[in-house]
């Protein structure tokens, strides 16, 4: 047998015709000659070229000369291609359902049309029934997905939950999509999913939407509600739905040949049960002439930011997003002027880094805002809130966040940036960067509590990059120099000198919310032994929130990986999961597969395989 090490017997061989055959006692694996640790095994075989399908009958999996996996009938394709059939089973268990098993049956409909479906016995829940249909046409595709538990064991209820994605293509630049989720129960995630990222969603969204784009113009209409699951321990605020929002936007480089014309519109329906409700309009135009060089750059801006507003009589006596109750204007607008000044130098010299050769820029910024002010306190908030304090905010036009709140500002924003880059590759082994913001007069627009009187802002700097070939680092700091304290930083560095072997290192630092130990890594301890790891502990709360432990041994022809993880939910209940995989190359894998909670929880974790890749029976 001509491909890897792929081989084979059989007892007896019949030729049916000349595209047709089969086999008696047939044996079948990808492992070296002397070294089969694995056989897939079949007292019938047969092989039809014409059809490009193989059958086995009575066909078993055997490993190291134990049976693992036996079927009756089997049948396959002989080429890389979608055919219907059940796929591999997979085995494990969780905390929250015990031991799981799910067979998988593929239903390959047609060319553009398939369907999983796909039964899960749990020893402590029962039996849940799922599904996925795919479809995909030359304008439109999307998937459905279902799950129905019928009878709880532990809730003693019925159970389910369902998502409709779809993508459209109209023509003529309009496009459309629809995001439909819903589950039958705040802990629907929490008891059923063994992964933090689905057991920690707490809204899902209900959407559809339609948008256009064509040159410089774009537009966008959407309907979004939700689905709000709560949290006993950590009750949740529902957001506002916005049923509907349109927005439109104008990008327009180099008008006139030396300006950028920008303009952006939006209209939003706010719905809410519990909340004042209303309609918000916003536009905003602006234009900015760019003056560019090999040594700088300076662009001034201009810009006009009206706001108009029209709530809901019957619901002006209930509090906004916030929680606060105002003395709402039924009708109000907001007409705002913004200037900007965008200015940067750079500057450049040879240098040497770690005794290589290397070119270091110097690039000092300025950044100057101008926003008047204005009493906003009687307009709701709907969508507004502090922007996180970061080197991407602080050279933006508002502090605030949403388009409820303006601040106004008389500020300028200094930041230096140096950076060392390899002269023969480009490559950037090295970049710091400093920053700070200055109030020429305090803001006094604010969002519930007093606006800040501080005549500078926190001070922010950052380092990072590419040190050696093997190790990187990065930090991030921010202090407040009104206070003389470190509001947060973080440190981290990662060593990896060879694809297999790598070290995580992360130390996050919040003051009175998070102190945080981060360590992950995977690194081979013997010959063919790898374990890989990730420990999260919370100093401020003396306990561990997540730790995942996992051995590998990889032979020529298989490997086997035993991964446990144990996590927190989002109402503080520990999870406990544990995934057990053996993949035979070129066939399957049996049990449960841990590659991507691995890669989620171990950046730059990558996959150790055995010799052979999936391989094409066609050759065979």
């Amino acid at each position: 047998i001509a491909a890897e090490q792929a081989h084979g017997k059989a007892e007896k061989l019949t030729f049916l015709g000349e595209q047709r055959y089969t086999m008696d006692d047939a044996s079948y694996t990808t492992c070296g000659v002397g070294k089969e640790d694995w056989w897939v095994r079949a007292n019938e075989m047969e092989i039809n070229r014409t059809t490009n399908v193989g059958v086995g009958r009575h066909a078993w999996i055997e490993f190291k000369g134990v049976p693992l996996l036996y079927t009756p009938y089997i049948s396959f394709p002989l080429k890389k291609q979608r055919k219907s059939g059940f796929l591999t089973p997979s085995f494990g268990t969780t905390g929250n359902s015990g031991a799981e098993f799910t067979l998988p049956y593929y239903w390959n409909i047609a060319p553009n049309y398939d369907a999983t479906l796909t039964p899960r016995i749990m020893s402590k829940r029962g039996i849940q029934l799922g599904g996925e249909f795919r479809y995909l046409q030359p304008n439109y595709s999307g998937e459905l997905q279902a799950e129905w538990l019928p009878n709880d064991n532990v809730t003693k209820s019925t159970r389910s939950a369902y998502r409709l994605k779809h993508g459209q293509n109209f023509g003529a630049g309009f496009t459309g999509n629809l995001d439909l989720q819903k589950v039958s129960d705040n802990d629907y995630f929490r008891d059923l999913s063994s992964l933090v990222a689905v057991t920690s969603q707490t809204t899902l969204p209900r959407e559809g939407a339609l948008n256009y784009g064509s040159g410089p113009w774009s537009a966008g209409l959407k309907i979004q509600r939700y689905q709000i699951l709560q949290d006993p321990i950590n009750p949740i605020v529902p957001p506002y739905e916005r049923a509907p929002q349109f927005t439109a936007a104008y990008n327009k480089l180099n008008v006139f040949g030396w300006a950028d014309a920008r303009a952006a519109a939006e209209f939003v329906d706010f719905d809410h049960g519990g909340k004042v409700r209303g309609k918000r309009f916003t536009l905003h135009p602006s234009l900015s002439v760019p003056f560019t060089r090999a040594y700088g750059y300076l662009t001034p801006k201009l810009g006009l930011h009206y706001t108009q507003y029209n709530l809901d009589q019957q619901s002006t006596a209930l509090p906004d997003a916030t929680g606060t109750l105002r003395n709402y204007n039924v009708s109000a607008n907001r007409t705002l002027p913004i200037f900007s000044l965008d200015s940067g130098l750079a500057f450049e010299r040879q240098a040497n880094l770690f005794g290589q050769a290397l070119t270091q820029t110097l690039e000092p910024r300025l950044y100057y805002l101008y926003v008047p002010y204005k009493d906003q306190s009687r307009m709701p908030i709907f969508d507004s809130g502090e922007a996180d304090f970061n080197f991407a905010q602080i050279f933006s036009e508002n502090r605030f966040a949403g388009g409820d709140r303006i601040s106004d500002a008389n500020q300028a924003t200094l930041a230096l940036t140096s950076r060392f880059i390899e002269a023969e590759t480009g490559q950037e082994r090295l970049r710091a960067t400093v920053a700070q913001r200055y109030f020429f007069r305090a803001p006094r627009v604010a969002l519930t509590s007093a606006a800040p009187t501080d005549k500078i802002s926190d001070f922010l700097a950052s380092i990072g990059g590419q040190i050696t070939p093997a190790w990187s680092a990065d930090a991030a700091w921010q202090y407040d120099p009104n206070t003389s304290h470190t509001e947060r930083y973080n440190v981290g560095a990662r060593y990896n000198p060879a694809s297999g072997k790598l070290a995580n290192l992360t130390y996050r630092f919040n003051r009175n919310t998070l102190r945080q130990v981060d360590l992950s890594g995977q690194w081979p301890v013997a010959p063919r032994w790898q374990v890989m790891g990730r420990w999260n502990y919370s100093i401020q709360d003396k306990k561990t929130l997540e730790t995942l432990g996992g051995i590998e041994y990889l032979e020529g022809c298989w490997a086997v990986r035993v991964v446990a993880h144990r996590f927190q939910t989002a109402t503080q209940k520990t999870t406990n999961a544990l995934f057990l995989q053996l993949e035979l190359s070129g066939l399957s894998s049996l049990g449960t597969n841990p590659l991507n909670v691995l890669k989620q929880n171990i950046g730059g974790f990558t996959q150790s395989k055995p010799h052979g890749e999936d391989l094409n029976l066609d050759e065979f």
